[in-house]
């Protein structure tokens, strides 16, 4: 598959880059965001994906996070795809923030009209890791996975549904239990239809139930003073308990303020809360993808 380059930026002695493909499990124009370390210049490098949330595009991350210094310092080339498939003229398709352009959710639609290009757990899990392998100087047998809220729920089932696959998976805020959830209900209603059985196997909590693949550390933060969380569409604690019952490790990290006088808020859903605790988060990874 042919890519074209839409932009590229010196940073911490590597790149940022974001690219254009035309994809055939999409079947539409994608972007992704890839930083490209000073280590790739020389050889290959372990690459860790990133899902981003509800309305974002490749952009928010590789512009917001601030990850590539600690990304550089580790060796690790950091690849930020689209978080659905965009301008398919299907009816509908624009007229929601949290379904459609935007919110893929990183299933596999089999509802009409959605199902046709709303793949975008393939897109992941397949089809653009064989496009990252093909052009860059990778290490296919050394992945990782991490994402934000519906990209956090995102990371999470693709660790759970694909057992050895990625070595390892963390989280910002992930919409942990989308079958309980409004946005869940919402979005696997409309691209599963409306047998909520169906929705289940993309469903982290209920995948954790029956999960017996290789070892899983995973590690969440969660920002005390989310306002999603306490409107219950990310449900970490039903997680945690399910993942307590199976003996899977999971650290989380519910991160709050260093005071509680107003206005001195707590972390909420935003990218400064990302921000704060990208570097965690890739350090987890190294260790993993550089064992």
């Amino acid at each position: 598959m042919a890519l074209k380059q839409v932009s590229s930026n010196k940073c911490f002695e590597g790149f940022q880059k974001v690219f254009e493909h035309d994809s055939s499990e999409l079947k539409c124009k994608m972007k992704f965001g890839i930083y490209l370390p000073p280590k790739a210049e020389t050889g290959k490098c372990p690459v860790l994906y990133w899902l981003s949330g509800l309305t974002c595009t490749e952009q928010n991350f590789i512009t917001k996070a601030g990850f590539q210094q600690a990304a550089a310092e580790h060796g690790l080339i950091v690849v930020a795809p689209d978080t659905s498939p965009r301008g398919c003229n299907i009816e509908g398709e624009d007229e929601s923030w949290d379904f459609g352009t935007g919110a893929g959710f990183y299933v596999d639609a089999t509802e009409d009209p959605w199902k046709t290009n709303y793949r975008m757990y393939s897109y992941i899990k397949d089809e653009l890791p064989k496009l990252i392998n093909a052009n860059f100087p990778t290490d296919p047998e050394r992945m990782s996975i991490f994402g934000h809220s519906m990209g956090g729920h995102g990371a999470l089932i693709l660790a759970l549904k694909n057992p050895g696959k990625y070595k390892s998976v963390s989280a910002f805020a992930p919409i942990c239990n989308p079958i309980q959830c409004q946005w869940g209900k919402k979005a696997l209603g409309g691209y599963l239809g409306p047998d909520a059985s169906k929705w289940e196997a993309y469903d982290a909590t209920q995948l954790v139930k029956s999960y017996s693949g290789s070892r899983l550390d995973i590690l969440i933060d969660q920002g005390k003073d989310d306002q999603f969380l306490s409107a219950g569409q990310l449900l970490p604690d039903n997680f945690i308990a399910a993942c307590t019952e199976q003996k899977i490790p999971v650290v989380f990290r519910l991160q709050q303020a260093s005071c509680f006088c107003s206005p001195c808020w707590g972390y909420d859903h935003s990218y400064f809360f990302i921000a704060s605790f990208i570097n965690d988060h890739i350090k987890h990874h190294a260790k993993y993808l550089n064992a």
